[in-house]
């Protein structure tokens, strides 16, 4: 990972569900976050080309912690967790590299709303998402109370 600008979550970033994924955060600000993804037979449906709920996990992960870092920056605090993903699949693809790459439309003391636009190698753009979120307070169990 390289310029993550988060604090002390950074350690958490690609961790878990991200993890089993394969996704991998480049770069962390509070205004945009680049992730990269190589595709495997694992993210494969049926037809041999990426599962659209692959799409929608990795639109869902760079949102979210594009808005984790964006409340962190600013002070609010907290977290943000996703309460709407809508992403369009554009162009399919069985292999080589997926770069995600977030920008906000709407940063809120209650809501944000995040563009996450994720493309091939060759820069077709693959699938567009817009994920929605609520900042909530974090729970007491991840603040080390």
């Amino acid at each position: 990972m390289t310029d993550i600008d988060s604090g002390d979550a950074a350690e958490f970033f690609g961790m878990g569900f991200d993890q089993g994924l394969g996704l991998r955060f480049e770069s962390v600000t509070g205004d945009e976050v680049v992730a990269t993804l190589e595709i495997t037979a694992a993210h494969h449906q049926p037809f041999g080309i990426v599962h659209g709920g692959v799409y929608c996990a990795v639109a869902e992960s760079v949102a979210s912690v594009s808005g984790y870092t964006w409340l962190q920056q600013t002070g609010i605090g907290g977290t943000a967790v996703g309460v709407n993903n809508n992403t369009d699949f554009l162009k399919s693809r069985s292999e080589g590299t997926v770069t995600a790459r977030s920008t906000p439309i709407h940063r809120g003391r209650r809501q944000q709303l995040w563009l996450v636009e994720m493309v091939a190698d060759d820069g077709a753009t693959l699938a567009r998402s817009q994920v929605r979120l609520q900042n909530i307070e974090l729970p007491a169990s991840s603040t080390g109370s």
